[in-house]
C-alpha cells in the first residue's frame, strides 16, 4: 500500500530554514576522494567527526567538489573552516593555514563541469550575498598525486594524524602537539 503525503508549502520550508540554528562553527571538508589526494579535505572532516561527538557547537559538512555547496553550509555562522588540497608550489604533504585575505586563486576554470569552482570566489560571494562568517580559515594541503583512484598518496596518508592535529587543535577538539 503507498501512502501519500502532502509536502508542506515551499514557503513554511523556506522560513523554517531561515530559523534554524545556524551559529557556531562550521568545518566543510572539500575534495573528491574518488581523484587520490584530492578527497584530502573529506579525509581529514571524518577522522575529526570520530574525535568530537560531543561538540554541540561544531557541524562538519561533506561538501564534495562543488563549491557552491560551501556558500549554503557558512551562511550565518561565528567560524567556518575549510580543507581542502591546494597547488601552493610546495613539498607534498605540506599543509598551510591561511585567511581568504592571504590568498589569491589561480585557478583557471573549463566551465565544463558543474563539479568545478573557485573557493574564493564563492567566499565572495558569499560576503556579498550578507551571510559571511565572523572568522574564516581555510587548511590547504599540497596533494602529491591527483589522478583517478581512491584513497590518499603515502605521503598524505603517513600525515594525516599530524593534520587532524592541527585542526583539531583549532577547533579545540584535541590538543596540539
Amino acid at each position: 500500500m503507498i501512502r501519500a503525503y502532502h509536502a508542506p508549502p515551499i514557503t513554511w520550508m523556506l522560513s523554517s530554514y531561515k530559523h534554524m540554528e545556524r551559529k557556531g562553527i562550521v568545518v566543510g571538508g572539500l575534495g573528491n576522494p574518488l581523484m587520490s589526494d584530492e578527497g584530502i579535505g573529506i579525509y581529514i572532516l571524518h577522522e575529526l567527526m570520530a574525535k568530537s561527538e560531543h561538540r554541540d557547537s561544531v557541524h562538519f559538512v561533506e561538501l564534495g567538489s562543488s563549491v557552491i555547496n560551501v556558500i549554503h553550509a557558512i551562511a550565518g555562522r561565528q567560524k567556518a573552516v575549510l580543507i581542502d588540497c591546494a597547488f601552493m608550489e610546495q613539498p607534498a604533504g605540506t599543509i598551510r593555514r591561511f585567511s581568504p585575505d592571504e590568498v589569491s586563486s589561480t585557478k583557471a576554470l573549463t566551465h565544463l563541469s558543474l563539479h568545478e569552482g573557485d573557493l574564493l570566489a564563492a567566499l565572495e560571494l558569499s560576503q556579498r550575498l550578507g551571510e559571511y562568517p565572523q572568522n574564516v580559515v581555510i587548511f590547504g594541503i599540497q596533494p602529491e598525486n591527483m589522478a583517478p583512484g581512491e584513497g590518499l598518496s603515502f605521503t598524505l596518508r603517513n600525515r594525516l594524524r599530524d593534520y587532524v592535529e592541527l585542526i583539531g587543535a583549532e577547533l579545540e577538539l584535541c590538543p596540539a602537539r
